[in-house]
């Protein structure tokens, strides 16, 4: 899971700017092994697609039929085990990191559902999991996007 909101959280805007983890070579290179990639240009083409797909999908901008053409090709072989069954993923290599991904937030999306959100702030553009009992957390960091929209509300009272 923390690969998953790693790479949804990989386009953050600092200080107004877009910053895009996965678009320079070198950074998206190390991104990617970082996360159990090869850092490949296929790869970081692929990652982006679905970092894209599944933003839009949290977002509830885009349905997950997006996905579709992302997953062509993509298999899940059970294989006997000693306890059970074990489940092989067969994928093209540039693309075996971001079905991982694509999995790890269909598995997050039936364990817990509409935990995965976006921040509550519109200047912001990170996500977060709610691990909250109530679930209802709202900001990707309480410090940041919760302090700046209380201190907002505050003003707005009193001014």
């Amino acid at each position: 899971m923390d690969a998953l909101l790693d790479l949804l959280n990989s386009r953050p805007v600092l200080d107004g700017v877009e910053h895009d983890a996965l678009a320079e070579p070198g950074a998206g290179s190390r991104w990617a092994r970082e996360h159990g990639g090869d850092g490949s240009a296929a790869e970081l083409a692929r990652l982006r697609d679905v970092r894209d797909a599944l933003g839009g999908i949290v977002r509830g901008e885009l349905t997950p039929s997006v996905l579709t053409p992302l997953l062509q090709g993509v298999h899940r072989i059970p294989e006997p085990a000693a306890d059970g069954l074990r489940w092989t993923l067969e994928t093209p290599r540039h693309a075996r990191l971001a079905v991982e991904l694509v999995l790890a937030w269909a598995e997050t999306e039936q364990r817990t559902p509409g935990r995965l959100r976006p921040c509550a702030n519109d200047e912001c553009r990170l996500f977060l999991l709610d691990h909250s009992r109530a679930g209802r957390a709202r900001w990707c960091s309480m410090a940041t996007c919760g302090n700046r929209a209380k201190a907002r509300r505050h003003y707005e009272r009193t001014h």
